[in-house]
């Protein structure tokens, strides 16, 4: 799974910059996730783009990041981010630093996501967010992704006509593992977080998602991209 971040770290940010209105949307929930929410680590913060969008255009800074992929953690110091090179389930989660722990885009890509949410629950301090962004398995973008990993690639007569002009590289929709938003809130739940809410973008057909910029809107029931945000208890 790393060596397909490794291998494609240019085409992760060319695929971002060729559909600006789906960055722009996403960036936007992102950031609609972190305001207020002090010191941040961002988990798999892949080459630091959204985390330079966050300070750049939403005044919210993201200094910290962890990314398993050396050239992805690469391009993200370039951006002047303190990367610490390990996956999601070997970091050593730092006990009491972090107010926010952020996981944008990524989840999908993490094996045990069962045991990461366990760890970063026993990390934050009481009041301490989890924050799970990404595309949910029973959305549009994920039922078209699992039919083009399944497939094998986006040139198949059952996938013509369906997926926008830019679609997402498929080395790496191969190795993505979705989870539907039920299967992440009952891991959530399960390891002690409450007071989930939700918020979502990206809700027209990924044929025209990058036509217009969305602004977040509550609720996980019509986004292709969805934010849970999850509160350690005091």
């Amino acid at each position: 799974m790393i060596e397909g971040f490794d291998q494609y770290a240019q085409e992760y940010d060319a695929w971002f910059l060729e559909n600006p209105n789906v960055l722009e949307s996403e960036a936007r929930l992102v950031a609609s996730t972190l305001r207020g929410g002090g010191r941040i680590l961002s988990v798999g913060c892949g080459s630091g783009l959204f985390e330079t969008i966050m300070g750049r255009d939403f005044g919210i800074t993201v200094s910290d990041g962890v990314e398993p992929s050396a050239s992805m953690a690469a391009i993200a110091r370039k951006r002047g981010m303190n990367v610490t090179e390990a996956t999601a389930e070997e970091f050593d989660y730092p006990q009491g630093i972090y107010d926010t722990i952020l996981f944008n885009g990524c989840p999908s890509y993490i094996t045990d996501l069962k045991r990461v949410v366990e760890k970063v629950y026993a990390a934050l301090r009481p009041g301490g967010r989890i924050v799970l962004v990404d595309v949910p398995k029973e959305s549009t973008y994920g039922i078209m992704y699992n039919l083009a990993k399944a497939l094998g690639t986006w040139e198949h007569p059952l996938l013509e006509g369906v997926f926008p002009p830019n679609p997402y590289p498929i080395e790496l929709v191969r190795v993505a593992r979705w989870r539907t938003t039920a299967e992440k809130i009952a891991l959530l739940e399960t390891a002690g977080f409450r007071d989930l809410t939700y918020a979502q973008t990206l809700t027209t057909h990924p044929l025209y998602s990058d036509l217009n910029v969305e602004d977040p809107v509550p609720g996980y029931d019509k986004g292709d991209y969805v934010a849970i945000i999850a509160v350690k208890p005091q």
